[in-house]
C-alpha cells in the first residue's frame, strides 16, 4: 500500500486480507493526502495524486511497525518525510537503524528529533543509487529502501536482502509501474 505513494498513478490492489493494519495504512495514506477506494471486498484503489503532507503522525506509527514504510516512498517522491518511530511490534523493540543506514548511502540526510525521523533528499530533489550491504536481513528494511531506490538517479544494489514473497510483489509492482511510466513516455514522444 505504501508503494502507492510512489506515482501519482492510480494503483488498484488485490486480495489485501481484512485486518486492523491494512485499515490504519490506508488510514494513514488518506492522511497524507491519498484517496483510497475499496470498489470490492479486499481491492483497494488507491491514488495519491494530490499528496499534501509529508509527515506521519504518531498517533498512527505507533499502533503499526509497518507504517514506517511511507518513509522510503515519500522521501523518493517528494525529497522529504517526517515520519514517527514506529511502534505496534508485539514481539518488542525493533530498530530501524539499516533502513536509515541505507537512506544516508543513497544520499540523504537523516536525522532522528524529538522521537521522529526527518529525512531530505539531497539537493535538487532526487536520491542517487547506491549499494546497499545489510548488516542483517531486513524485510521492512528491504522495502524501505527498495521504494526509495525506485524514483533515484541511477542503480541501486542491495545485498543481504529480504526475499520473502511480500518483497518479490513489490519488485513487481514497482516495475509494472515502471513500465506504465516507459509506455506513456513513448506515447507522448509519438504525438
Amino acid at each position: 500500500m505504501a508503494a502507492a505513494l510512489l506515482t501519482a498513478e492510480t494503483v488498484i490492489l488485490h486480495n489485501l486480507p481484512y485486518v486492523r493494519d491494512i485499515i490504519t495504512q490506508r488510514r494513514l495514506l488518506e492522511d497524507l493526502g491519498s484517496t483510497v477506494l475499496t470498489p470490492e471486498l479486499r481491492t483497494h484503489k488507491i491514488s495519491a495524486s494530490h499528496i499534501e503532507l509529508f509527515e506521519a503522525p504518531y498517533e498512527l506509527v505507533r499502533t503499526m511497525r509497518a507504517s514506517v514504510l511511507v518513509l522510503g516512498p515519500l522521501l523518493a517522491r517528494f525529497g522529504k518525510a517526517k515520519v514517527s518511530l514506529p511502534g505496534g511490534c508485539a514481539i518488542g523493540t525493533r530498530p530501524i537503524d539499516l533502513h536509515l543506514i541505507a537512506f544516508e548511502k543513497l544520499g540523504a540526510e537523516v536525522k532522528l528529533e524529538a522521537g521522529n525521523v526527518i529525512a531530505r533528499a539531497p539537493s535538487g530533489g532526487r536520491l542517487r543509487g547506491g549499494e546497499i550491504h545489510f548488516e542483517k536481513v531486513t524485510v521492512t528494511g528491504t522495502e524501505n529502501v527498495m521504494m526509495a531506490a525506485t524514483l533515484a538517479r541511477g542503480v541501486t544494489i542491495l545485498e543481504n536482502a529480504a526475499c520473502e514473497p511480500e518483497i518479490i510483489d513489490l519488485a513487481e509492482l514497482a516495475k509494472q509501474d515502471g513500465r506504465a511510466g516507459a509506455r506513456r513516455r513513448h506515447q507522448q514522444d509519438r504525438n
